[in-house]
C-alpha cells in the first residue's frame, strides 16, 4: 500500500476533522508510543473526547517485526463532530505537541489543509517539541528520475516506514533538474549531486520541510566520491570529497563544513587501486576498500590526513561493502565463492586489535537464492545503526538483516522495483536544518 503526500493530494473539510479528532486522540495517549506527560496534553482527551465514546488502544512494542495497532471501533452511536470553532480556540502550544507525536508522514499530508497548519509545521516552536520527540524509526528511501531521452524528467521518491511497514510518496519537484545522484542520507538531510552543464554541483535538502542549499563549489571541481555526515548535537554536517569518481585521478581530500559554509582543501589520497567505490564512515573516519596495496584507506576526519590498514580480504571474496554500525563497528559484507559455481552470502566484522576479518553470520541459502537467482547477478547493500540492507535489480524487493536481533526478514513494493532506482536509509526529521 502506497500512501500519496504532498501538495498533489486534498483532503476535504469533513476528512480534515475528522483525521484530526483520532490525532488528538493519538496524543492524548503518547502518539507513536511515547507517554504524553504533559498537563496539557491530558487535557485533551477530556476535553474534546467523551470517555465513554473512547475506545481502547492495543499496542504491541514497536519494531522490525511488529507494527503499532490502533484501531478506533465504530460506536453504536453517532459520533460528536467537534465545532470549527474549537479548533479555532485550540492553543498553538497544544497543537504544537500533539502534531509533535504524530508520524511525520501523517503531519506532512495535514500541509494541505489549512494556511495554518502549514505554517505551524515550520514554525520554531513546533520544530522544538519535535526535537524532545523519540525519532519515528529507520525508513527506507528510494528516488529514481527518468532518463535524459524521456519525456518526463519528474523524479519520483517513496519511503518506507520500517516501524509503520507502509510506503509513501513524497514529492520531489522542488528539487533543481540536475540533482540526479543520490549520494545518502544522515540525521534528517538528504545529499544529492550533479552535473549542471558541466559543472558538478552539490546539494543539501529536508524532504519533509521541502528545502534545500546548494553548496558552494569545490576548489577542485570534478566529480567526486562523496559522504556525509550528520553531528545531531551540535546540528551541523560535513561533507567529504574523496578521490576522483572514477578513480583516475589523484586530487586533494575536500570537506565541507556548514560551521563555516565552506570547503576546506586536505591531505592528498595516496595512490591506490579501488576494490570498490563505496566508502563508510564509523568512529571519525572514513574507510575505503583498496586492492593495491590490499586492505583500507582510512581518513581521519580530526587530522585531515589518510593512512593505511592492511586489512586483508577474506579468500574468495567476489564483492565487497563496506557497513558502519552505530556502535562504531565496521562490516564487510559480500559473495564467497566461485561465480559459476556454489556462492554464499557472509557478514564480517573488522577486529582493529589483530587487524583482520572476523565472521560474524552467513546469510541462510533460502534467502540467497530468493535475492540472487542468476551467479552474476548483482546486488547492491547499504546499512545503518544495526540494520543491513540487500537489493538486487531484478528482483524488486530488499532483504533485511537485523544486526541485533539475528532477523532477516523481506521489504517488497513499488520503491524497489526500478532497475536504477537509488536506494539509502533515511530518518524523517522535520527539525533537520539545511544550513
Amino acid at each position: 500500500m502506497v500512501v500519496g503526500i504532498g501538495n498533489g493530494i486534498g483532503i476535504g473539510i469533513g476528512e480534515s476533522r475528522d483525521l484530526m479528532t483520532q490525532l488528538v486522540k493519538m496524543g492524548a495517549n503518547g502518539g507513536s508510543g511515547s507517554r504524553n506527560t504533559s498537563p496539557m496534553g491530558r487535557r485533551v482527551g477530556s476535553r474534546n473526547v467523551s470517555p465513554s465514546k473512547q475506545k481502547a488502544i492495543k499496542t504491541k512494542p514497536r519494531g522490525l517485526d511488529e507494527e503499532t495497532i490502533a484501531k478506533f471501533a465504530k460506536s453504536p452511536q453517532p459520533d460528536v463532530q467537534m465545532e470549527d470553532d474549537i479548533w479555532a480556540m485550540l492553543p498553538e502550544d497544544l497543537l504544537n505537541e500533539i502534531l509533535a507525536r504524530i508520524p511525520p508522514f501523517m503531519i506532512f499530508r495535514l500541509r494541505s489543509v489549512c494556511k495554518r497548519w502549514n505554517s505551524i509545521l515550520l514554525d520554531s516552536a513546533f520544530l522544538q517539541f519535535h526535537s524532545q520527540v523519540p525519532s519515528h524509526g529507520p525508513c527506507l528511501l528510494t528516488f529514481y528520475k527518468n532518463s535524459v531521452n524521456s519525456q518526463s524528467q519528474t523524479p519520483q521518491c517513496s519511503v518506507f516506514s520500517l516501524p509503520l511497514k507502509q510506503w509513501y510518496r513524497i514529492p520531489f519537484t522542488f528539487l533543481p533538474q540536475w540533482a540526479i545522484c543520490l549520494i545518502g542520507s544522515s540525521g534528517g538531510l538528504v545529499c544529492f549531486s550533479g552535473l549542471d552543464g558541466s559543472t558538478f554541483k552539490t546539494l543539501i535538502c529536508n524532504p519533509l520541510t521541502q528545502t534545500f542549499q546548494i553548496l558552494p563549489l569545490m576548489h577542485y571541481n570534478i566529480q567526486r566520491q562523496l559522504t556525509m555526515v550528520v553531528d545531531r548535537s551540535q546540528r551541523t554536517f560535513k561533507i567529504i570529497a574523496a578521490n576522483d569518481l572514477y578513480g583516475d585521478k589523484s586530487l586533494p581530500t575536500e570537506v565541507y563544513d556548514s560551521r563555516f559554509g565552506q570547503w576546506s582543501v586536505n591531505q592528498t589520497m595516496p595512490a591506490v587501486n579501488f576494490c570498490s567505490s563505496k566508502m563508510a564512515f564509523c568512529d571519525s573516519r572514513l574507510y575505503l576498500e583498496t586492492l593495491s596495496p590490499i586492505g583500507l584507506m582510512v581518513y581521519r576526519v580530526d587530522t585531515g590526513y589518510w593512512e593505511h590498514v592492511p586489512a586483508k580480504f577474506p579468500r574468495s571474496l567476489l564483492d565487497g561493502y563496506l557497513i558502519a554500525e552505530v556502535k562504531k563497528r565496521l562490516f564487510l559484507v559480500g559473495r564467497v565463492g566461485v561465480y559459476s559455481t556454489i556462492q554464499s552470502m557472509r557478514i564480517w566484522e573488522l577486529d582493529h586489535g589483530k587487524v583482520m576479518w572476523v565472521e560474524v553470520t552467513r546469510m541462510p541459502p533460502r534467502y540467497f537464492r530468493g535475492l540472487l537467482r542468476l551467479s552474476a547477478e548483482r546486488f547492491e547493500c547499504f546499512g545503518q545503526d544495526n540494520l543491513i540492507l540487500f537489493t538486487s535489480w531484478n528482483q524488486g524487493k530488499g532483504l533485511l538483516y537485523d544486526v541485533d536481533k539475528k532477523v532477516w526478514s523481506w521489504i517488497a513494493g513499488c520503491g524497489l522495483r526500478l532497475y536504477n532506482g537509488q536506494v539509502c536509509f533515511y530518518e524523517p526529521r522535520f527539525d533537520a536544518s539545511i544550513y
